[in-house]
């Protein structure tokens, strides 16, 4: 049988919490060693924040490996060549024919630019725009300013869709409408990738990209309730133009290119130099009444960018080629 283990206390020994008494007094305590004291009396709390601490920089440091970065790059890297290399850049166009506009500012000529229009890559567009520089839709736009002045780019107010300028479209036969023009803009951004507005471009506006969504309303029909969209705000009448001085990818969404400058790049610049209202969108008090629909920063978003000075277009028409 197995015996059951005995404990044997020597009598001749020291009781242990005497032994340490005595041990604390012969330990010598001196201000050269001050972190002992301080060492010794560790929290659990801080030793597991430490823990947790020393746990975080480890996975830290396995997510900063070579392999976890080169993979990372690689993607970047093929995301960037496939948006690169989706279909040709579109930029070996040849203008067909050619058109001028002559500017002043505050009644001072200014002088003259000559645009070269792309027949057969916008054919809807360079109609479009040339029936307003030769005055063959009824209207032109002669007389007409610039309504916006940005550092990458210029625009200029097109025609009316009401009024005076209406009635004399409707009356030669033309509709002040942007359908076949966003049609073709829609055509033109699926065979092109990249920037299409670039500097020296001039591109007409066929869409609003700031304009929201239709509302949903119910509308009593024959006796039956039913869904109906609401659309708010208006779309452009496809005659309003832009100049871009630089590159500007933020046209993309709203303008057909229809053609370049060919002559007078340094007017579209002088243009640019004139003086406008401050945009204060960054604000954060415009951000919050546009969030909440306030009119007030409707109309004042109509203002910003707007020149001080009248820029407008004193005549205009086509060239013999």
């Amino acid at each position: 049988m197995l015996r059951s283990p005995k404990f044997l206390h020597s009598p001749n020994y020291p009781h242990p919490s005497s032994t340490s008494q005595t041990q604390k007094q012969n330990i010598p305590i001196s201000p050269k060693f001050p972190l002992i004291k301080q060492c010794s009396t560790i929290s659990r709390r801080n030793l597991t924040m430490g823990t947790n601490s020393l746990l975080l920089l480890l996975f830290g440091s396995q997510l900063q490996d070579p392999f976890f970065m080169s993979s990372k790059a690689e993607v970047e890297e093929e995301e960037l060549r496939s948006t690169k290399d989706d279909g040709p850049l579109c930029t070996g166009k040849s203008p067909t024919k050619r058109a001028f506009l002559d500017i002043s500012i505050d009644g001072e000529p200014a002088g003259r630019i000559i645009i070269g229009l792309y027949g057969n890559d916008s054919p809807a567009g360079v109609a479009r725009f040339s029936n307003l520089v030769s005055g063959a839709a009824g209207i032109s736009y002669r007389r007409k300013d610039f309504v916006k002045i940005t550092s990458n780019y210029v625009q200029h107010s097109g025609v009316r869709s009401y009024g005076v300028d209406f009635e004399l479209a409707k009356r030669n036969g033309n509709e002040l409408v942007s359908e076949t023009l966003k049609d073709e803009w829609e055509r033109l951004n699926e065979q092109c990738s990249g920037t299409k507005n670039l500097a020296g471009t001039v591109g007409i506006i066929v869409r609003d990209p700031l304009k929201p969504p239709p509302k949903l309303k119910l509308v009593a029909r024959k006796g039956k309730l039913e869904v109906d969209q609401e659309q708010v705000g208006t779309d452009p009448n496809g005659t309003e133009f832009t100049i871009s001085i630089k590159d500007s990818p933020e046209l993309d969404d709203s303008a057909l290119v229809i053609g370049t400058v060919l002559e007078g790049m340094e007017v579209v610049e002088r243009i640019a130099q004139v003086k406008t209202v401050k945009d204060n969108t960054t604000s954060p008090y415009f951000r919050v009444a546009k969030l909440i629909g306030d009119k007030r920063a409707v109309v004042a978003e109509r203002g910003f960018n707007r020149p001080y000075s009248k820029v407008i277009v004193t005549n205009c028409g086509l060239l013999e080629q």
